[in-house]
C-alpha cells in the first residue's frame, strides 16, 4: 500500500479536501454521481500516467473513494506476473451485493434499477433499488435454506431478467460463486460446465422467449443434470408459466422465495475470493473456467463503465448483451448498478418483430448509451435507413461496440445514421479474462479525436506492448506485434478454475512478464491501438469466442468420421463462421449427405446451434503438418475451388 504522505499528496492532487489520514474509511463511498473526486477534473493524460507511474497511489485510492468495506484494504497489491499470481486490496473484505444493491436504497431507494426489456414488443417491467434488493434478499435466502452456503458453486441458466440478474447478486450476497451458462447452449455442453464447476445447484426457468420463440430451457436442464451428480437442487423460475414435466430436484423459486424474509445478512468477503465462473473458448477442446474474484473486478467494471461511456448520474444505460457473457456480467450487472444506474436488459432480438425493434426501445426508454455487438449492426445495416429514422434517438449521447473489432461500414452507419454524426462511438476491446474495457478511444482529453473502427487508447493501468517472434518488446510507433499488456490491473481474471498451470501456460508463458492476450495490434504512428485479430486457433462468432479445437472434437466423435480440422472464414454478417474440413471413411454404401446432416445436429447438441459449422467439406485426407506431402495440400486446394464453384452457381 502506498505510504501516508504520498497517498494524502495524490489524493490533494486530485482535489479532494476531506482526507484526515491515510487510512482507508470503511463506510465512506461516493454518492450515486459517479463523477467524484479522486479523479474529477483531471485530465486522461495526467490519470493515466499517473496509473502507469503508481498504480498502488492510483488504484488505492479510486478503491477507497468508491467503494463501501466492511474491513479496511491493507495493501493495494501483490502480483508475481510470470506465476500468474494476482492480488489486490489485500486484507480488504465487502460484499459486492452490498455495493450494487444497499448503498443505493439508503440513498434512493426507488430510482429504477433495471428496466427489463421483454420479448413483447412494447412491453417493459421497472425495478426499483428497494425492489431488487428485497428479491436478491428472498432468493439469498432461499438459497441459503437449501443447503447452499459461502464457496458453493450455483449455476445460472436463465434468459435475461430481473430474476436472473437477482439470482446472481444473491449469489454475491452469500459468498456463493455463480457460473452463469449462456441460455442458448445445449444440453451437454451445460452439463459439461456444471460438471467441471462441481456445481450444487442450479437455477433455471421453465422456459425462454426470443424472438418470439418458446425456448424449452427446463428440458435442457432436465437432460443435463442426470450426468451431474454434484447438483442437489434445481431451482425453477416462471417465465412463461406454461407447464413444464417436473423433476425430482426441482424447487418452485417464487414459492420458496416467498417463504423467505426481505432481509438477508451479507456475508463479508475477502477481497480475493472468487466471485464468479465464466466459462470461455481456448485453443483446446475443453472450455476453460476463468475465475473473477470481489473487489478488483467489481471497482474495474465500475469505472470502465463510468469513463468509457461517459456514464453520469440519472442516465438510462442500454447494453443489449446476454448475461451469459462477460459483457452482460459487466456492463448489464455489476458495472452500472455499482455505479446506482438504471440498466436496461434486453430479452429480444434486434429484428423481432421488424428490423426496428432497438431504436424502439431506445425512444420509449430514453436510453442514453447504447452497448451493442457489431454482428447486431451489420445485419441492421442491410434493411432500409427508414427503420432506424422513424424513431426518436435524441436521448442518445454515446454509442458502443463489443464483441469483435467493428468493420469500418459497420462503424460509419452506426455512427451517422444512428448517432446522427453528433454521438461518440466508442469500439473497446477487452476480453472475458480482462473483467472490462482495456483499450478504447474514451476516456481521452476533451474533443480528442475518434477514429473509425479503432479501439485507439488504453484504459487507466492498462499498459499494452508489442511483442516480436522472439519475445522482443517492438518499441516505436507505426509498428505490429502481438498484443500483450506488462502490468496487472484490478479486473483481470485471477486462475482457471481447478487449472492454475493451465491458466499460467495461456496467459503468462508466451510473453514472460506481460499478460498475453491472444490478439495481434498495430500501433499507428500517432500511438494508437487497432486490433488486428486473433493469432490462435479461436474464431469470434457473432462477437463470440469459440476454439476450433472445440468443433473437431466433436466432429471426431462421429463413427464415420476419422478426422476433421475447422477454421475460420469471415462472414458478412457474422464476422467470422467455421468451416469444416472432414475426411469419411471408405464405404461404398455411405450417404455422404446424411452424415452432414448429422454432424450439423451434433455440434447443435454438444455445444450450441450458432457453433455449427456453415460450410462442409469432404476431402480425401489433411495436411498434417508444413512438410507433409504437398499432394494432400493440393488435394485441399482443389477441392475447395470446386466447392466455391458449386456455391457461387447456386447463387
Amino acid at each position: 500500500m502506498a505510504a501516508r504522505g504520498s497517498r494524502t499528496a495524490l489524493l490533494r492532487l486530485l482535489g479532494r479536501r476531506d482526507v484526515a489520514s491515510g487510512r482507508s474509511a470503511p463506510r465512506r463511498r461516493c454518492s450515486g454521481a459517479p463523477v467524484r473526486a479522486p479523479l474529477a477534473g483531471r485530465s486522461y493524460a495526467d490519470l493515466y500516467a499517473l496509473s502507469v507511474r503508481d498504480p498502488d497511489a492510483f488504484w488505492g485510492s479510486v478503491a477507497e473513494d468508491k467503494l463501501t468495506w466492511s474491513r479496511a484494504f491493507e495493501r493495494v497489491k501483490d502480483c508475481d506476473v510470470e506465476r500468474g499470481r494476482i492480488g489486490w486490496f489485500l486484507g480488504g473484505q465487502l460484499n459486492v451485493s452490498v455495493n450494487c444493491l444497499d448503498v443505493h436504497v439508503a440513498r434512493h431507494p426507488d430510482r429504477v434499477a433495471l428496466i427489463w426489456e421483454k420479448d413483447e414488443p412494447g412491453t417493459e417491467v421497472r425495478v426499483t433499488y428497494r425492489d431488487l434488493l428485497e428479491t436478491t434478499c428472498r432468493l439469498a435466502n432461499a438459497l441459503k435454506r437449501h443447503g447452499i452456503r459461502k464457496g458453493d458453486r450455483v449455476a445460472i441458466y436463465m434468459p435475461v431478467s430481473p430474476m436472473a440478474v437477482a439470482a446472481m447478486l444473491a449469489c454475491a450476497r452469500i459468498g456463493a460463486v455463480h457460473m452463469v451458462v449462456f441460455a442458448g447452449f445445449s444440453s451437454e455442453a451445460l452439463a459439461g460446465r456444471v460438471q467441471d464447476a462441481q456445481c450444487k445447484a442450479l437455477i433455471t426457468c421453465d422456459q425462454g422467449v426470443r424472438g418470439g420463440r418458446v425456448i424449452n430451457l427446463k428440458a435442457t436442464v432436465d437432460a443435463a443434470v442426470k450426468s451431474c451428480p454434484s447438483v442437489q437442487h434445481v431451482f425453477v423460475a416462471r417465465r412463461t408459466g406454461d407447464r413444464v414435466p417436473p423433476g425430482k430436484l426441482d424447487v418452485p423459486l417464487e414459492e420458496a422465495m416467498a417463504k423467505e424474509p426481505a432481509e438477508c445478512v451479507p456475508e463479508a468477503m475477502g477481497s480475493e475470493e472468487p466471485l464468479f465462473m465464466l466459462y470461455t473458448s481456448g485453443s483446446t477442446g475443453k472450455p476453460k473456467g476463468i475465475v473473477h474474484t470481489q473487489a478488483g473486478y467489481l471497482l474495474y467494471a465500475a469505472l470502465t463503465h463510468q469513463y468509457v461511456f461517459d456514464y453520469h448520474a440519472g442516465d438510462v444505460f442500454g447494453c443489449v448483451a446476454d448475461i451469459g457473457w462477460v459483457t452482460g456480467h459487466s456492463y448489464v450487472v455489476y458495472g452500472p448498478l455499482c455505479n446506482g444506474a438504471t440498466t436496461v436488459l434486453f430479452e429480444s432480438t434486434p429484428v423481432y418483430p421488424d428490423p426496428g425493434r432497438y431504436w424502439e426501445t431506445v425512444q420509449r426508454l430514453g436510453i442514453n448509451q447504447f452497448y451493442g455487438a457489431p454482428t447486431a449492426i451489420r445485419l441492421l445495416l442491410k434493411y432500409d435507413d427508414s427503420w432506424v429514422k422513424k424513431y426518436d434517438r435524441s436521448s442518445l449521447k454515446t454509442l458502443g461496440s463489443v464483441g469483435e473489432p467493428i468493420n469500418r461500414e459497420a462503424w460509419e452507419w452506426f455512427y451517422h445514421v444512428v448517432g446522427e454524426s453528433r454521438c461518440p462511438l466508442v469500439d473497446t476491446w477487452w476480453q472475458t479474462e480482462t473483467g472490462g474495457v482495456c483499450i478504447a478511444p474514451r476516456p481521452s482529453e476533451e474533443g480528442a479525436e475518434i477514429r473509425a473502427a479503432m479501439a485507439m487508447r488504453p484504459f487507466f493501468g492498462i499498459q499494452p506492448s508489442l511483442m516480436g517472434d522472439k519475445g522482443e518488446v517492438i518499441t516505436g510507433n507505426d509498428v505490429s506485434g502481438a498484443l500483450c499488456i506488462s502490468q496487472p490491473w484490478p479486473g483481470m481474471a485471477r486462475t482457471i478454475y481447478r487449472d492454475h498451470d493451465r491458466f499460467v501456460d495461456a496467459y503468462f508463458k508466451p510473453y514472460p512478464g506481460h499478460y498475453f492476450t491472444g490478439d495481434g495490434a498495430y500501433r499507428t504512428v500517432e500511438g494508437y491501438y487497432q486490433i488486428t485479430g486473433r493469432m490462435d486457433d479461436v474464431i469470434n462468432i457473432s462477437g463470440h469466442r469459440l476454439g476450433t479445437a472445440e468443433i473437431e472434437d466433436v466432429l471426431d466423435e462421429h463413427p464415420e468420421v476419422p478426422e476433421a480440422a475447422v477454421i475460420g472464414i469471415s462472414h458478412d454478417i457474422k464476422g467470422e463462421v467455421p468451416f469444416a474440413f472432414v475426411v469419411l471413411k471408405e464405404n461404398d454404401s455411405l450417404d455422404q449427405k446424411a452424415v452432414l446432416e448429422e454432424l450439423r445436429s451434433l455440434v447443435a447438441t454438444k455445444i450450441a446451434r450458432y457453433a455449427v459449422p456453415d460450410h462442409f467439406l469432404v476431402v480425401k485426407r489433411l495436411p498434417k503438418t508444413r512438410s507433409d506431402d504437398p499432394s494432400a495440400v493440393t488435394e485441399v486446394i482443389q477441392a475447395c475451388a470446386q466447392y466455391r464453384m458449386q456455391m457461387s452457381q447456386k447463387k
